[in-house]
């Protein structure tokens, strides 16, 4: 008998990807590709640092493209850097978006590229198919193995005024060019490496249980632990592992394609709520949030939580029942955490009890909140983000 999960309509959007050492020196050839007259280069200060990021600076000059540099970017984009990045894109006369960085660069360069040709503020997209017109084109190259936003229809934006992240999901912030360099994160430190490393675990294993998963994402996902658990303690042990770092830029790679295709859930949702409320690093609360949520829904997906647990190595017994395969998943994602150093607590980033009401308000409204496998209350969101204080 046919499983029914192949007879439901499922959507896949990928971007034109190239993957190998080099990718990132393409992205002048990509611009012109597209037709590229003048570039609107985004990216951080710290990236904008690195002695790799004038090889991509070169790429565009050898190929005849202009650009013009635009770093005004922190971690957790804001909306008044995105509305920022749109002034210089119009006064410069750009008409494409090349992002080289993390998750923050490259949603802010989605956030740009919409602004522009839509003429609202970005805070006007938020939620789901709420961009009418794509924006110009946009190719990405990112820098760290965690966020995937070079493969995702996601663009995740601060709201300054509200203090709250919002998800903006739409095929239009689908990058039409991902350039993925392994050679571009071995500068990564050991802290970065963990915590987006996590954050791509947390990825792939939000989208294996998420209530929009399918057949395609469902291969993505499981390939994309089972590579995260081999390469992400050798990344951290050894910084300069190309080997590793490959390892890890592909298995970021796959969860991005699964969770920009059956979406997220409880552990991103509330995520997105502390890091707009107490602008808190994305990847280290994904982190610290993911064995809480897991431990919460596993009585929701028992046997997709099983085959999570047994990509990242656990040796879960034929007859074990709900509980034994809950505390053996536990316990596996638990020495992924400990042996990458991914140790902390909320209460140790300053998440205090009487920031838990409003962080569970934002949460239970966050879009990845849909696809949860098991739908919440506010007062079980408090009381997950209460055992992960």
């Amino acid at each position: 008998m046919v499983n029914d999960i192949l007879l439901d309509l499922r959507k896949f959007l990928a971007p034109e990807t190239v993957f190998g050492v080099g990718a990132g020196r393409l992205a002048g050839r990509y611009a012109r590709n597209l037709g590229a007259r003048k570039v609107l280069l985004v990216t951080d200060p710290g990236v904008a640092g690195q002695p790799w990021f004038q090889d991509i600076v070169a790429s565009l000059d050898e190929i005849g493209v202009e650009h013009v540099l635009f770093a005004d970017v922190s971690p957790n984009p804001r909306d008044l850097q995105v509305m920022r990045g749109t002034e210089v894109y119009r006064a410069e006369g750009c008409d494409c978006i090349v992002a080289v960085g993390g998750g923050s660069p490259m949603d802010c360069a989605k956030g740009i590229g919409i602004v522009c040709v839509n003429n609202r503020h970005i805070l006007e997209f938020e939620g789901v198919d709420n961009v009418p017109d794509p924006g110009p084109p946009l190719i990405c190259v990112p820098t760290t193995a965690g966020s995937s936003a070079d493969v995702s229809q996601f663009a995740i934006i601060t709201d300054t005024t509200r203090k709250v992240k919002i998800a903006i999901v739409s095929k239009a912030m689908v990058p039409d060019a991902a350039l993925i360099d392994p050679a571009l994160t071995v500068t990564m430190n050991r802290e970065l490496t963990a915590n987006t490393g996590v954050d791509a675990l947390t990825h792939a294993v939000e989208a294996y249980v998420s209530n929009a998963h399918g057949p395609i994402t469902d291969l993505f996902a499981l390939e994309a632990v089972r590579r995260i658990a081999s390469h992400l303690p050798a990344a951290i042990q050894n910084p300069q592992d190309i080997d590793a770092r490959a390892g890890m830029m592909l298995g970021s790679m796959y969860a991005g394609l699964a969770f920009s295709n059956a979406i997220l859930g409880a552990v991103h949702a509330m995520a997105h709520s502390l890091g707009g409320l107490l602008d808190l690093p994305h990847g280290q609360c994904n982190a610290i949030l993911l064995d809480h949520v897991i431990d919460y829904n596993f009585a929701a997906a028992p046997e997709r939580y099983t085959d999570i647990g047994v990509a990242l190595g656990a040796s879960i017994p034929p007859g074990a029942d709900t509980e034994q395969k809950r505390a053996l998943v536990l316990a596996q994602v638990r020495e992924l955490k400990a042996a990458v150093g991914a140790t902390a607590t909320l209460a140790s980033l300053g998440v205090s009890a009487g920031d838990l009401e409003r962080l569970s308000e934002f949460a239970m409204n966050d879009p990845c909140m849909v696809t949860n496998p098991k739908a919440p209350t506010a007062l079980d969101i408090r009381s997950v983000f209460e055992h992960a204080l």
